[in-house]
């Protein structure tokens, strides 16, 4: 059996970040909006896609000796750098594209006003509420969604991985 080296989380988070970021960029150009960078169906299923064939790899690299929770904690770690990653690129493209945060806005009272029930001083409240934390849930959503899909991701990849584990008392010298 070859022995391989494992591929780090680290390594794994760069990888899956840099997907996630070239597609969100790929989409913005096409679609010619900078209105949702990074959000879509198609970067959480690279997101989970990509943990669990790299907890499979790590898996492999360890001859399937790991346990459910050492193979999650290595995709959770990979979550933990992409999501640092994703969130430089989030600043990053509001520093380059300063209209960002007055799309966000414009979007934001659009979908007020076309709710039932709410007020034009309702919406402009929220409107002031959102523009004065705009980072703070800007990073704060970034995360926690990330955080969530990561999780997912690390789960099932740790579940569909094979599992060998040693048993302690056979490595006992007789």
């Amino acid at each position: 059996m070859e022995t391989r080296k494992p591929i780090s989380h680290v390594t794994a988070g760069l990888l899956i970040a840099g997907l996630v970021i070239v597609l969100s960029m790929v989409t913005m150009l096409f679609s010619h909006s900078t209105a949702n960078p990074g959000s879509g169906m198609f970067n959480y299923i690279i997101i989970i896609g990509g943990l669990i064939f790299f907890v499979n790899l790590y898996g492999k690299s360890n001859h399937y000796q790991l346990g459910f929770g050492d193979l999650f904690s290595y995709g959770f770690k990979a979550t933990a750098v992409y999501t640092i990653l994703f969130i430089g690129f989030l600043v990053l493209f509001a520093l380059i594209f300063p209209d960002f945060k007055a799309t966000q806005m414009e979007i934001a009272r659009t979908t007020m006003e076309s709710q039932k029930g709410v007020t034009e001083e309702q919406a402009e409240r929220g409107i002031e509420m959102m523009n004065k934390y705009f980072w703070a849930l800007a990073i704060g959503g970034t995360t926690l969604m990330f955080v969530i899909i990561g999780a997912i991701g690390s789960l099932i990849g740790a579940m569909v991985t094979k599992k060998r584990p040693q048993n302690p008392f056979e490595q006992l010298p007789q």
